[in-house]
């Protein structure tokens, strides 16, 4: 799987553990992000480099880090079948897949150690959406995605 990882200064360090953590573990990784802490992109122009990338299915999946993981969701979500979430722990990064099939999950570079967030980034990696979940809440979570689709289709045309 391919996977696009980016992050603003304050996410800096905890995104280059994230993206070790997932090249060793053989996934192929694009940086779209700050690279070095002297040439730092901020938070607004990292996510809008990253999800029209998600939106054009270039890349299936994302991983945003900032301080909180609040600013790259906000931003993020402004692209049309960008779903991101900010996530502080593993129940958060099973869930938003499972529930919401998110494709992007955001982290807070203030918030999380590095292994708790190269674990949190196995799982959100690893889930599918509506796994593990009852068969009625599948269906119904499956119509409802089709529902923000479609409201999507009519705010964005």
């Amino acid at each position: 799987m391919k996977v696009i990882i980016g992050s603003d200064k304050s996410g800096f360090t905890l995104k280059e553990a994230v993206k070790a953590h997932l090249v060793e573990k053989g996934y192929e990784v694009e940086d779209c992000g700050t690279q070095d802490l002297d040439h730092v992109k901020p938070f607004f122009v990292t996510a809008a480099a990253l999800a029209p990338r998600i939106q054009n299915g270039e890349f299936e999946k994302g991983v945003l880090i900032c301080g909180t993981g609040a600013g790259m969701a906000i931003v993020a979500n402004k692209y049309k079948g960008v779903y991101a979430m900010p996530c502080t722990d593993l129940y958060d990064a099973r869930m938003c897949r499972a529930i919401n099939d998110a494709n992007v999950i955001t982290m807070g570079g203030w918030k999380l150690a590095p292994e708790v967030a190269c674990e949190m980034v196995d799982t959100f990696l690893a889930t599918d959406f509506t796994e593990g979940l009852e068969e009625w809440r599948q269906e119904f979570l499956k119509g409802a995605k089709e529902k923000v689709k479609a409201l999507e289709d009519e705010i964005y045309g």
